[in-house]
């Protein structure tokens, strides 16, 4: 870790409520991003990934009640005012959402929108500079003939060229924080494999620190420095990409990892984890992950584990870094 990091989250908890009772759908985060570095962050569909980072930036929904401390380029998210959060967003700091045709507008061009993009971070520029700019922007994330394109809606582009104008926009005004959230969904693999591949060429070249929320360990194999494991709202590990797949230390990430499908051994059936995430306010006692853990012993059924490190290593469980059953 850096004597600085770029972004920062220290306990990060984020609740939803009615009628005066709150449920936490995240539970203490804590992680960091350095300049230049790219981190992961996995889970399962509900684990609150999306959520915490959506909190982080400020974006969660009207009644959500959040704490702990978000930092960036060491000021303090958490509490800013809405005006001064937006200026940081599509400035500073960018988001890549889920779903582009949803998050694209359906009634504007796509060159209408990157200009919108450019001109509300840069007042002073001219409109015929704003399109230029949004030109080349089509251009650096390899969308053929931008100049037609610019004139175009979102419907008249593929899944994978709207998600292509999604990071043209996001990286509209040179941040320093991209944060991806599940950019590959709904795409096919081929699709997915040139998404990545443009990601990881603007990252090297504008040496931007990039968050890759996803469910698939896979996506983040070739792509991520570090990555961290999220599950039932908490970050159960962290380690550098290469470590945590020779040696992952929670049964949790073991699972996620077989669950990879190996083109080179042929199976009768795919691995999956047993069980389901656990819902929202109805967490187990002890470790979140016991009901579909197979190395669970009566500890983690009464107590939860806290986070354990072993050489930049860490993870939440009794029994990390321990000889265990091979999930497989």
């Amino acid at each position: 870790m850096s004597a600085s990091p770029l972004f920062e989250v220290r306990d990060l908890r984020v609740a939803f409520g009615r009628n005066g009772t709150y449920a936490e759908a995240v539970r203490g985060i804590s992680l960091h991003v350095d300049p230049g570095e790219v981190l992961g962050i996995v889970g399962e569909s509900g684990s609150g990934k999306s959520v915490g980072m959506l909190a982080a930036l400020g974006l969660q929904p009207e009644g959500a009640r959040v704490t702990g401390s978000v930092r960036f380029d060491g000021r303090e998210l958490v509490g800013l005012p809405r005006r001064e959060l937006r200026k940081l967003r599509g400035s500073r700091i960018a988001m890549i959402f889920q779903d582009p045709l949803s998050s694209l507008n359906p009634v504007m061009t796509v060159g209408e929108q990157i200009i919108e993009a450019v001109r509300l971070h840069n007042p002073d520029m001219s409109r015929h500079a704003a399109a230029d700019r949004a030109r080349d922007l089509l251009a650096l994330v390899a969308i053929p003939q931008p100049d037609r394109r610019l004139a175009q809606y979102p419907h008249e582009f593929s899944g994978g060229m709207r998600q292509r104008v999604m990071i043209a926009m996001a990286v509209a005004n040179d941040p320093d924080l991209l944060i991806a959230d599940e950019p590959t969904t709904a795409l096919d693999v081929t699709v997915q494999a040139q998404i990545m591949e443009v990601l990881a060429e603007l990252q090297a070249r504008l040496k931007l620190g990039l968050i890759l929320i996803t469910h698939d360990l896979g996506v983040l194999a070739g792509h991520a420095d570090r990555v961290a494991v999220v599950y039932a709202g908490q970050v159960v590990e962290q380690a550098g990409v290469d470590d945590l797949f020779a040696r992952p230390g929670h049964p949790y990430t073991r699972g996620l990892i077989a669950s990879i499908p190996d083109m080179t051994v042929q199976n009768d059936r795919l691995f999956s984890i047993d069980g389901t995430p656990p819902a929202l306010g109805q967490l187990p006692a002890g470790c979140a992950f016991h009901p579909r853990c197979i190395a669970a012993g009566e500890i983690c059924r009464r107590e939860a584990p806290s986070m354990r490190e072993e050489g930049g290593h860490a993870a939440a469980c009794h029994f990390a870094f321990a000889p265990s059953e091979t999930i497989a």
